[in-house]
């Protein structure tokens, strides 16, 4: 694909990047250098998941694009190591780059009313627990993966279940992030998400929010206000347009924040206000965007999420 470098390139570059300063802003907006940043900037590896690059590929471009954090998908270190990968060698490069593995993305069966395929589920949850653990990762998101057309889903047995998951995170040194998925008929809204992490009656329960699902489920932002400092560690930021309408849109229809009609200021500000200092990783699958130099799309997103964030605080 044109502008995509090959493995060699990529790999050559390798010291040279690490020397010029990979924690550096997006170049173009110097300016904003000496800005004080509020929150932590992270590259959800979905957002340049249409170039098919390999991980090794993705941690280069996420760091000379000028993030401070990595949030790759668990299939895609599968895939690295069935190409023969190291996870320890990939944990230093990850370091070496200047980027911290804030979280992951899986879809294990944590949350679904069969006992047979929640223990399935908590296995497969283990071992992606576990590949995090080897790179170093910190989180990992957890979705209503099985359950998302069962509408009654017992909210207070999902929060048991939730308990367990993070018990098994202990563990395994990794922290579960309920996920609110819009589109989905259970933890559909922030409020059913901020319930199940309330009464897991768990220290490290926590909520994982999505300007995208957000508006796709229909959540009131005003409920970010009611949260804390720990609710929220991660939060999946991008935009989306007035068409198509909310009943419709779907995730290839999210664009680069302030490109839309999101309200992102007033949800800025709302996690201001909750002490809320954590990550802001760029998740996006916007399918023009993957027929673009997967380079220029990753500091494209971090120039426009900066900007809106610092046109937040004024």
């Amino acid at each position: 694909m044109e502008g995509l470098r090959t493995r060699r390139e990529w790999l050559t570059q390798a010291t040279a990047v690490a020397a010029a300063g990979l924690a550096q802003p997006a170049r173009g907006h110097a300016s904003q250098a000496t800005r004080p940043e509020p929150f932590t900037y992270c590259l959800n590896t979905s957002t340049i998941s249409g170039q098919k690059l390999d991980l090794v590929e993705i941690v280069e471009i996420t760091a000379r694009a000028g993030y401070q954090a990595l949030e790759p998908w668990v299939r895609e270190i599968d895939g690295y190591l069935k190409k023969g990968g190291n996870l320890r060698d990939l944990g230093q490069r990850i370091r070496d780059r200047g980027l911290a593995l804030e979280s992951a993305i899986d879809f294990f069966e944590w949350v679904v009313d069969e006992p047979e395929r929640r223990k399935k589920g908590l296995e497969a949850a283990r071992r992606s627990m576990d590949l995090l653990q080897q790179l170093g990762g910190r989180r990992i998101a957890a979705p209503p993966a099985g359950a998302i057309h069962q509408a009654d889903l017992p909210l207070l047995k999902a929060a048991e279940r939730y308990h367990d998951l993070l018990e098994l995170g202990d563990r395994m040194g990794i922290v579960p992030q309920v996920e609110v998925w819009g589109f989905s008929q259970c933890l559909t809204r922030l409020g059913e998400a901020a319930l199940v992490a309330m009464e897991s009656g768990h220290a490290k329960a926590c909520i994982l929010p999505d300007v995208y699902h957000l508006y796709k489920g229909g959540s009131n932002l005003t409920g970010l206000g009611l949260l804390g400092p720990a609710a929220v560690q991660v939060f999946h930021f991008n935009d989306y347009p007035a068409q198509p309408p909310r009943a419709s849109i779907s995730d290839a229809q999210r664009i680069y924040p302030g490109d839309g009609i999101a309200p992102l200021k007033e949800i800025l500000r709302s996690l201001r206000r909750i002490g809320f200092r954590g990550v802001l990783s760029l998740e996006l699958f916007n399918r023009d965007y993957w027929k673009q130099d997967a380079l220029t799309v990753a500091r494209t997103g971090l120039e426009k999420m900066r900007s809106v964030v610092h046109n937040s605080l004024s």
